[in-house]
């Protein structure tokens, strides 16, 4: 794979966070304002591809891993991302502790935390499925489950309407379609790339049909009805990888390649600058409720690449988004240049 594939998939990346963080901060803004503002419109529009195409992008380099020995497999597939949930999911409750000892008192806070472990908590749940979708992969794999019949059965799983409401069982039935497929058909992804680079006109009209239909029917309210769903999903997912291979092309906006390069590193670390300038801004009371999320959804983005900066030029800090020696399972440590969250 080429470097110019490899800017593409990072600028793919890099839109996805940026819309996964524009979301939280939007919506959270608007909770607790107790209105709706003009960035609503455009959360709206991406919640179709949004983590459909996260999770497809995830999936795209498994097969350079998924034959590797069970032990290195679980080493970095699994305890990896186990490592970078268990630290941050005790970093937020430790911020948060306070507001939910008020609302649940010790005792109810504690087993809430508990809970964490199998109820993915807040915006972490992301970070606690990728091990979960890498394992299944694993199992299919080795137990020589046809693709076709993997796919098929994410594909219906995303169709059923199944809402348990237990994190785990949901977004597993709702996302792992996406996953999977990014694995199965990286070829063809890496090829469509490549396709769109040489057509910018097709691509261009394409994305112009894409975005209409999109967005019409978000705005009928149809966007999440069965089949509808799995469809945008998948198109919204070439959608991006369309715009991320034009992108890289023209050598525009390569902030977004350095953002997707980190992803991992602002997913775990937005909710806390999110959290204060949403409360700062909204106490001063001087701008509306679209201005104050696109500052607030600005600031959460940003904030997690300076503490990254601080921590690369202090070289304190570094277990925050690197893995310490003694987190790796005995006799992987070494194997590999020690990867950081990002990757």
């Amino acid at each position: 794979m080429s470097a110019a594939r490899i800017d593409w998939v990072d600028t793919a990346k890099g839109i996805c966070i940026i819309f996964v963080v524009m979301m939280h901060s939007v919506l959270g803004v608007e909770a607790a304002a107790g209105d709706t503002g003009w960035m609503h419109a455009v959360v709206a529009f991406a919640a179709p591809f949004r983590m459909p195409d996260f999770f497809l992008i995830s999936g795209l380099f498994l097969s350079n891993v998924i034959t590797r020995d069970w032990k290195l497999y679980l080493d970095r597939k699994v305890l990896h991302f186990a490592y970078f949930y268990i630290l941050w999911m005790t970093i937020q409750f430790a911020v948060k502790a306070p507001v939910f000892v008020g609302e649940m008192g010790t005792a109810g806070t504690l087993e809430f935390y508990f809970l964490s472990f199998v109820q993915p908590f807040g915006t972490l749940w992301f970070i606690y499925m990728l091990p979960v979708f890498f394992l299944v992969c694993k199992l299919a794999h080795d137990k020589g489950i046809p693709w076709q019949v993997m796919l098929a059965v994410g594909a219906l799983l995303q169709i059923a309407p199944i809402h348990t409401g237990w994190l785990l069982v949901d977004e597993f039935a709702s996302r792992f379609v996406y996953f999977y497929a990014g694995y199965i058909f990286a070829p063809q992804i890496f090829h469509l790339a490549a396709w769109a680079r040489e057509r910018i006109g097709i691509s261009l009209a394409y994305l112009v049909g894409w975005g209409v239909i999109n967005g019409g029917l978000v705005y009928l309210g149809w966007a999440a009805l069965p089949v509808v769903a799995l469809a945008l999903g998948a198109a919204g997912a070439g959608a991006i990888i369309l715009t991320s291979a034009l992108i890289v092309k023209l050598g525009r906006l390569d902030f977004l390649r350095h953002f997707g390069e980190n992803s991992i590193v602002i997913y775990l670390a937005f909710f806390f600058p999110m959290g204060v300038s949403r409360v700062i801004l909204l106490k001063l009371g001087i701008l509306d409720i679209g201005t104050v999320s696109l500052i607030v959804t600005i600031v959460a983005s940003v904030s997690p690449m300076i503490l990254f900066w601080l921590i690369r030029k202090t070289g304190f800090g570094w277990f925050l988004f690197r893995r310490p020696e003694w987190a790796y399972l005995t006799g992987t440590f070494g194997k590999k240049r020690q990867p950081q969250a990002a990757e």
